[in-house]
């Protein structure tokens, strides 16, 4: 089952309106935590205003892979992690249903129930309908060539239509024609990121969330899902605390992070591993990996495409991270 993501967000959304306790501010950035204790208060600027202070209970720093409240934070306590190139790109291309009916084999895709993924030296494809089968969402990595000038604040470029085409000119003829199908000056390239490991999630009231804290490559789709089980996780730990002191918050936050820290690295490091064995050139590796793709085939052995292997689908959609924070946080929070 999959969807298109901003279905996913526009009904979290709208389900947070329906909250009366929620109040959104739009247009305002983050541009300074002035206090980290006893409450954090950070300074904020309107896209049309001026800077004013606010003054928190708690600070959930989910600013991304670029997260200005992280890099704070380890300047405060005198850590240095920094920022990862991959040295890897990545082209995000979705075509719409009326592109693909007038070609029979690539209509057979987009109504197909499954996602397909084409592999080659340094380079990937994979593919799947969303959107009720109206929209074939198409998602590459490749290697980066095209942010190595770049400033290293950008993220996304607008990319090269031929460029594109000559990346994967040998995959095969359904690419060709499906790449062909992006309309010239929509072509997107993402720098793909990560970040070395930190230390430490949690400073004072503040903990950090999703790609501030544990960026990972797309190999294994878990990027948006691993910030959803650390939200699911801050849900059931701040329910728990026993007061809204600082010190409880801070103690119910180590206990998220004690949950959440090692299984989101686990997982970032299996997609990183993925990777590498996706994109391997010609060689014994290659060898040997072809020849654990060819035994799939009598359903024996592991999947090298992490994403597809049975055992790495057990681990991740088989933990119940709010079951297990719940029945665990008592324990856990009275070690602190």
């Amino acid at each position: 089952m999959v969807g298109h993501r901003s279905s996913l967000a526009g009904s979290m959304f709208e389900a947070c309106k329906r909250e009366e306790a929620i109040t959104f501010h739009f247009s305002v950035a983050e541009e300074e935590v002035k206090s980290w204790s006893p409450k954090p208060t950070i300074k904020v600027k309107p896209r049309d205003g001026d800077p004013y202070l606010v003054q928190a209970d708690i600070l959930l720093a989910a600013d991304g892979l670029k997260s200005r409240i992280r890099d704070q934070m380890l300047k405060e306590l005198n850590i240095n992690a920094q920022v990862i190139d991959t040295n890897q790109a990545a082209y995000r291309i979705m075509l719409r249903r009326e592109q693909l009916e007038q070609d029979s084999e690539l209509l057979e895709l987009i109504d197909g129930d499954r996602v397909i993924r084409w592999i080659g030296e340094k380079r990937h494809i994979i593919a799947y309908p969303v959107s009720s089968k109206q929209i074939y969402n198409l998602s590459t990595a490749q290697p980066d060539t095209n942010f190595a000038a770049a400033p290293s604040a950008t993220y996304t470029t607008k990319g090269s239509k031929s460029e594109m085409l000559k990346t994967f000119s040998d995959f095969c003829p359904k690419i060709q024609r499906m790449l062909n199908l992006v309309p010239d000056g929509e072509v997107c390239e993402w720098k793909l990121r990560v970040h070395s490991p930190l230390p430490t999630w949690v400073h004072g009231s503040m903990a950090l969330v999703g790609d501030a804290c544990h960026p990972t490559l797309p190999h294994l789709a878990q990027g948006a899902a691993q910030a959803i089980e650390d939200a699911a996780v801050l849900g059931v730990v701040l329910s728990r605390s026993p007061d809204s002191s600082p010190e409880s918050i801070n103690k119910s936050l180590q206990v998220y992070q004690e949950l959440r820290k090692e299984r989101a690295e686990t997982l970032v490091e299996l997609a990183a591993a993925s990777g590498r064995a996706l994109h391997l050139g010609e060689g014994a590796a290659k060898a040997e990996r072809d020849k654990q793709f060819a035994a799939l085939k009598d359903k024996k052995g592991a999947v090298p495409d992490k994403w597809a292997d049975a055992d790495v689908q057990k681990q991740i959609y088989g933990h119940d991270c709010m079951k297990i924070a719940e029945e665990s946080f008592d324990e856990l929070f009275a070690k602190l």
